[in-house]
């Protein structure tokens, strides 16, 4: 006979599963820190390889900025793009994104939502993990050789950061970290304001331009620091490059690049 669904049961459950995966995910191989279409893009690929992904969004939803669209018009704009023998559509048909025509030759339609919801289902279906509510706050660091090296993040629940509450952050190890933020860059800045040996000067990304940004932001992505990497929106920001706005080609093109060289770098 199935037991109640004694309170204490759900709480119990609930706690003792979530305790057990943190525990699991405090030493991955990557941890991307954001989950919008770049970072959710390089969780998929990284993933797919068999690398222990660990996705941490402040938010409690997944997508980043794009899920309202062009000015919470629900469509947002995916080009036929090659960037570094890359190809926009050969990704897309890989992550199953449901293009949609247009009278522009090589210029299709997504729907926002949709396209959030497809990636988030094809990094997790992929074996990343991703927790949302979780901000970070600070990185882990080690000097090698008189170089720093990046060796995981500092993370505590995003509400405790909204309220301002007193409370040491927990520790999450791992073997590269993925600033995927956005236009914010956050975890690029916090790399210039708090390791040593770092000289790194994040303002802010330019003007709209939006076939220059779609491949500049691809070719751009990369390697900051040994351990830290900046893909999507956040490497805009770093290298003062123009903006797309709701063109989304670049940023999943990004992920798939910072994939790639996170694979060369850390696979044995």
């Amino acid at each position: 006979m199935r037991p109640e669904l004694d309170e204490g049961l759900i709480t119990s459950l609930i706690v003792e599963k979530s305790s057990e995966e943190l525990e699991e995910y405090s030493d991955s191989d990557v941890i991307i820190v954001g989950a919008g279409p770049a970072g959710l893009s390089a969780a998929y690929f990284l993933a797919k390889e068999g690398f222990k992904v660990l996705i941490l969004e402040r938010r409690l939803s997944y997508g980043g900025g794009i899920n309202g669209g062009g000015n919470l018009f629900h469509k947002i704009v995916y080009e036929e793009l090659e960037v570094e023998g890359m190809n926009s559509i050969k990704i897309a048909r890989e992550l199953g994104l449901e293009l949609e025509e247009t009278e522009a030759e090589g210029i299709y339609l997504l729907d926002a939502p949709a396209f959030t919801a497809t990636l988030a289902y094809k990094a997790i279906k992929a074996g990343a993990k991703l927790l949302l509510g979780w901000h970070v706050e600070d990185l882990i660091y080690r000097i090698v050789e008189g170089k720093t090296k990046v060796v995981g993040a500092v993370a505590l629940w995003s509400p405790i950061e909204v309220a301002k509450l007193h409370v040491d952050p927990v520790f999450f190890k791992s073997r590269a970290v993925v600033d995927a933020t956005g236009h914010g860059a956050e975890v690029l800045k916090v790399a210039s304001k708090k390791l040593p040996n770092v000289s790194l000067e994040v303002t802010n990304e330019l003007g709209a331009w939006a076939e220059e940004a779609e491949r500049l932001v691809v070719e751009k992505t990369g390697r900051i620091l040994e351990g830290l990497y900046a893909t999507g929106m956040a490497v805009a920001t770093l290298y003062k490059l123009p903006r797309m706005g709701p063109a989304i080609s670049g940023m999943v093109l990004s992920g798939a690049k910072v994939a790639r060289l996170i694979k060369e770098d850390i696979r044995p």
